[in-house]
């Protein structure tokens, strides 16, 4: 069976790979108090997908190997495989409660979707689309954890990336050698790159630059222990608490990090794209691969809202509070965010077609419509956490103080609910403070607004390519309509 274990996931991260955090270089990500717990949330994803109860919902038949592999790997040849792979994302996302933003079949979906458009890749060599399709069934057939970097680091937004601190910034190849390209410089947000196999770097979906020539004309990728590249992680959120008073830091921090490179050498056949600025920038516009990774985390989305709802649900019952009128609207505000990511999905699936090689992917329309729906959502479904909470969630004292004996009794008379005790309030409310109020929340409200690029960019670009001739006919259609006449 390739599907791999979460101990063969593990195991493959204990390798020489350059993580820095905290000022110090990490010895073993898998151990790594900062960053081992997530690692194994991770690790507990590739587990879930080999229970035994779950095999074939989680995995497919490979179809070079005939061994079973991921289902996120899986090129859909009819709506029916779109949401089977649906329901495996699911899966993994209702595990995490939506909060592993960069589980492994975000890329994976990315990556066969690149596949899928190995022709595009051949434009200006052949060898680029089989390098492509080549990687795909390496990473499908290795079972493979990617990360990805798009992004330049932010130094003067109001000039040309290529032109910040001397174009020295951006990653740039400075040589061109007979083993392959030779890059400097460095990328931003690659998320869970400690505890990812490899690193995986493409222009930005949401944005590119004009110009001939341009050096950061590329797509490759590279294992995350290659020599030269380093990670440097921001503050880890997992700030070693238990699991009942961070349920969610203690879990699920993916960690988001700058790669540095430092003359690091991308071999040929890891290149899928070079030298065409124009035409690698157009690459998540002129094909659907981005389609792909768009199915798959508005999945994750869908979850998160629902386990938001629950969430919410549970505290305005806990306090009382849920029979009121205001207080089921402002809940209902969740449910019709849960349900309009429902249908976005299912709308985009119903009206999926055929691209290259036969491989279905969802209604482009619907998805962008939909990737620009959540970020604009998920923080006011936040705020609607910090209102039901309110000064209740400024007051909710940590397991030490909970598992005290001395004041058990004032735990269980002074924090009960109207439905809970007053341990069980307490775990109820940290869980709605690890989403709204703590680090770990304050980071996902971030990651949500522009992890899929910039909103405002987003919804305008979508509007200025978007095809507006039949908008404009059917007004004017009208216009030229004579009322029917009355009769005479």
């Amino acid at each position: 069976m390739r599907a791999r274990n979460g101990a063969a996931y593990l195991q493959r991260l204990q390798d020489d790979r350059e993580v820095w955090l905290d000022g110090e270089r990490v010895a073993d990500v898998t151990r790594d108090p900062r960053l081992g717990r997530g690692a194994r949330s991770i690790a507990a994803l590739y587990d879930l997908q080999l229970d035994p109860c779950r095999v074939d919902e989680m995995t497919y038949l490979s179809p070079t190997s005939g061994e079973r592999v991921g289902l996120s790997h899986i090129q859909p040849r009819s709506v029916d495989d779109l949401v089977r792979r649906r329901n495996m994302v699911r899966t993994w996302s209702e595990w995490s409660a939506g909060m592993l933003g960069r589980s492994p079949d975000y890329l994976n979906t990315m990556v066969m979707g690149c596949a899928s458009n190995a022709d595009y890749f051949a434009h200006n060599d052949p060898a680029y689309g089989q390098n492509i399709v080549r990687y795909y069934e390496t990473v499908r057939e290795q079972d493979l954890c990617l990360t990805h970097t798009l992004v330049s680091p932010q130094v003067n937004r109001a000039v040309h990336p290529d032109l910040q601190a001397g174009g020295e910034v951006a990653l740039h190849v400075v040589d061109e050698t007979d083993a392959g390209l030779v890059l400097s410089g460095a990328r931003i947000l690659a998320t869970l790159a400690p505890a990812s196999d490899d690193l995986f770097v493409a222009p930005s979906p949401s944005r590119s630059f004009a110009g001939e020539g341009n050096p950061r004309a590329f797509a490759f990728s590279i294992p995350v222990a290659t020599r030269g590249l380093r990670m440097i992680c921001r503050e880890s959120f997992d700030v070693g608490r238990s699991s009942f008073d961070h349920p969610l830091g203690s879990r699920f921090e993916e960690m988001d990090c700058t790669a540095v490179f430092d003359r690091v050498l991308v071999p040929w056949e890891r290149v899928f794209l070079y030298g065409d600025q124009d035409y690698c920038a157009a690459l998540f516009r002129a094909t659907n691969c981005f389609n792909h990774s768009m199915h798959q985390f508005l999945t994750k989305n869908w979850v998160k809202a629902e386990f938001v709802l629950g969430v919410a649900t549970l505290m305005a019952e806990a306090i009382g509070i849920a029979g009121q009128l205001h207080i089921q609207r402002l809940l209902g505000e969740i449910l019709h965010a849960a349900l309009t990511l429902r249908a976005f999905i299912r709308a985009a699936e119903a009206d999926a077609t055929p691209g290259p090689g036969g491989v279905f992917a969802p209604d482009t329309e619907t998805l962008l419509t939909a990737r620009s729906y959540f970020p604009e959502v998920y923080p006011r479904l936040i705020e609607i956490l910090q209102i039901l909470g309110s000064s209740g969630l400024a007051n909710i004292p940590s397991e030490a103080s909970v598992e005290a004996p001395e004041i058990a009794a004032d735990i269980e008379r002074y924090f009960q609910g109207a439905t809970l005790g007053g341990k069980e309030r307490i775990r109820l409310f940290r869980l709605a403070w690890d989403i709204a109020c703590s680090s770990f929340g304050g980071r996902q409200v971030l990651y949500e607004r522009y992890f899929a690029g910039d909103f405002y960019r987003n919804v305008a670009v979508h509007y200025a390519n978007h095809e507006k001739g039949p908008y404009r006919e059917m007004v004017a259609s009208f216009l030229n309509r004579e009322p029917s006449p009355l009769p005479s």
